[in-house]
């Protein structure tokens, strides 16, 4: 796949140097999983998987919060869109993925209040723009975006603005990982996520190594970045030398950034979450503390959805824990494109579906 541009290219040193340690010592195939949306991206972007040995597998896991959550929360917030004193306020990417009947999108375009905010703060002003209104913000996401989210819940109980609420669906990274290595995906390494290990830290997942013998590397987002965490997580297997190692110092510490595990810990606490593709997953959630409650919705409006339903025939859920890639769905590039999407994973700008379908060439399996 041709490169975007020569500054990017990953240096054709150390693609020589992991073909020749593939080459040499490496006897078996090895499966690579990337837990990170961003990654997902930059690795199709800079054509990363065209220029690595075949011996090497790279699969794209849960790294898309966006991908991850069920359709019940979307269900949700389509439910309060369609009522006359709420707006809902929701980062850009939620706006079209596709609950069990309709979307976001969809309502916005039949007159439902939907505002595409770029920071939580930011839909904390269109409540004290909006005294009349409730204005209820879809809360997803990862531990990235997690602090500035509690952050403004804070600013909302200081400030007692008591028409701003949110619709809770975060989820948090180590948990999943804990499940994907508990299934039988035939994962031998994780490349781990940038943006999420500056908040928890490295030492969120030393488990990985620990208790299922999996190692880890944490990379940043250039091409040189991926292939040498790449390069890395193979070195280990075929050494049998199993860590989590951070290749992203620059930006990521052992411990994490303290100060935002502080505000998300005195926000919200732990609690089970359903994710697409793996089921309920204990503590991988999180809801509101008991003292910020009165700011989830689902505490003051009971939501009637009804039965959720998942689009029959679409693969997101198998794509997400690697199982299966987005050519394996009949709906791949044909009825679901990023114009049409049929399930979330072609609708984020993380979504392994619209990688694949916006630098990949493809040609649809057929079973």
């Amino acid at each position: 796949m041709p490169m975007n541009s020569d500054r990017f290219a990953p240096p054709q040193e150390a693609i020589e140097k992991l073909k020749r340690m593939i080459d040499i010592r490496v006897k078996k195939d090895i499966s690579i999983m990337e837990v990170c949306g961003t990654h997902t991206m930059a690795i199709f972007r800079h054509g990363i998987r065209d220029m690595i040995p075949s011996k090497i597998k790279l699969i794209s896991g849960p790294g898309c919060p966006v991908c991850v959550t069920e359709n019940p929360v979307i269900d949700k917030a389509i439910w309060l869109s369609q009522q006359s004193d709420i707006i809902i306020a929701s980062f850009g990417d939620m706006l079209r993925v596709p609950g069990s009947s309709s979307s976001l999108y969809f309502e916005k375009a039949n007159g439902a209040k939907v505002q595409v905010v770029y920071s939580p703060l930011l839909a904390l002003e269109l409540a004290l723009k909006n005294p009349d209104k409730k204005v209820v913000f879809v809360a997803v996401g990862f531990e990235t975006t997690i602090p500035a989210i509690a952050v403004a819940i804070k600013s909302a109980k200081q400030r007692n603005i008591k028409n701003f609420y949110v619709l809770c669906a975060h989820k948090t990274v180590p948990k999943a990982l804990q499940a994907l290595a508990q299934m039988d995906n035939k994962v031998d390494g994780f490349l781990l996520p940038g943006h999420v290990s500056s908040i928890i830290g490295a030492n969120a997942y030393r488990f990985l190594a620990k208790d299922y013998k999996i190692p880890g590397v944490i990379a940043g987002f250039e091409p040189l970045d991926l292939m040498n965490a790449i390069y890395k997580i193979v070195d280990m297997i075929d050494g049998s030398r199993i860590e989590i190692l951070n290749e992203y110092k620059r930006v990521v510490s052992d411990n994490g950034n303290t100060k935002a595990q502080e505000v998300i810990a005195e926000v919200f606490a732990p609690c089970d979450a359903s994710w697409r593709g793996l089921g309920v997953i204990p503590g991988s959630g999180l809801m509101l503390q008991d003292n910020y409650a009165r700011f989830d919705i689902e505490d003051n409006i009971r939501i009637e959805i009804g039965e959720s339903r998942e689009p029959v025939g679409c693969l997101c859920g198998q794509i997400l824990c690697g199982t299966k890639t987005p050519p394996d769905c009949k709906f791949f590039g044909t009825q679901c494109v990023p114009e049409n999407p049929i399930g979330p994973c072609m609708v984020s700008s993380e979504g392994t579906c619209a990688a694949y379908y916006k630098y990949s060439r493809f040609e649809r399996n057929e079973e």
